[in-house]
């Protein structure tokens, strides 16, 4: 996948560009549905599905304070993306200046004379340009007059649920992350780095990876999951804890992993942990002994876990 900051001079190295328009934040079903429909509609033309987007999160720039912590880190969106096959990403700075471009400015300029698309897709409720005046119906008002086609993506609901990146937020900072995962379409993750920690969890005899992650990214609730966690290519049954080791009364919030069956340093290595199901809620034990007893009742429940739903699940 090629990724860009900028769409000047891209109608003469991508030809056909269908392009779809939005925030993709956590890529979930969707957003995979809008996806979808823009590679079908690019592979109908032999043309090519491309992404625009923007980084930062427009409110981060236009109101900070109601701007929402992200689903996925920018490099896993992108993977998820490419996976999904788009082939161009363009990846826009935000900025005042680009907020002040009127809707109709944007669609003459940036995407009918710079981009050249040959189709447009986005969802019901996208809007665009200065004050987000631009909708989906604007872009199909002109779509005659520049020579486009348009694929408006109606909702896509879940068991009668309509699907949104607030509704997985909210789930998953109530710990429901087996919930989560039917919106996304995959089990909700992070990946990071695995740093030195303070090696309580080896003295207890049960090591742990702790990790180190993108400021901004959405954590789930504080407590105990299973997990799978990726290492090298490998998947690898885990148990995670989110939180602060109230029995150690520790104050700053980390992620930890013990890995099931492995026995390799992980030090320096990056590894991605996605969280399976909710074990417990995270709590202070009153000895070192009870903790090793709950960590054990942990593991038997991941284990279980396990064996019924398999390494995919």
């Amino acid at each position: 996948m090629y990724v860009y900051e900028h769409w000047q001079g891209l109608k003469n190295k991508h030809k056909n560009i269908v392009i779809g328009l939005g925030n993709f934040d956590g890529v979930h079903i969707g957003h995979q549905r809008l996806i979808a429909e823009m590679v079908d509609m690019a592979r109908e033309i032999n043309g090519t599905p491309a992404v625009f987007t923007f980084h930062p999160h427009p409110l981060a720039v236009l109101h900070p304070e109601n701007c929402p912590p992200h689903l996925l880190s920018q490099g896993a969106k992108q993977n998820m993306m490419a996976g999904l096959g788009v082939e161009v990403l363009l990846l826009v700075p935000f900025n005042l200046d680009f907020a002040r471009i009127l809707p109709e400015d944007f669609i003459r300029q940036v995407l009918h004379e710079d981009l050249a698309v040959q189709g447009v897709v986005v969802g019901y409720n996208y809007t665009f340009g200065s004050g987000g005046r631009g909708t989906a119906e604007m872009l199909e008002n002109h779509a005659a007059v520049f020579g486009y086609r348009v694929k408006v993506v109606p909702q896509v609901t879940l068991d009668g649920q309509p699907v949104s990146s607030t509704l997985i937020r909210r789930l998953l900072l109530a710990g429901r992350v087996t919930e989560a995962a039917r919106f996304l379409g995959y089990n909700p993750f992070v990946e990071g780095t695995v740093v030195a920690g303070e090696r309580r969890g080896s003295a207890l005899g049960f090591p742990t990876a702790n990790l180190e992650i993108d400021d901004g990214l959405l954590v789930p609730a504080n407590g105990v999951y299973s997990a799978k966690v990726w290492v090298d290519g490998e998947v690898y049954l885990g148990v995670a804890n989110i939180g602060v080791k109230p029995t150690f009364r520790n104050q700053r919030r980390n992620i930890e992993v013990h890995l099931l069956d492995f026995f390799q340093d992980l030090y320096g290595k990056n590894i991605k942990v996605a969280f399976t199901c909710r074990l417990r809620e995270e709590k202070r034990f009153h000895s070192v002994t009870d903790l090793v007893k709950q960590i054990e009742s942990d593991i038997g429940q991941a284990k279980a876990l396990w064996a019924e739903t398999g390494k995919q699940a």
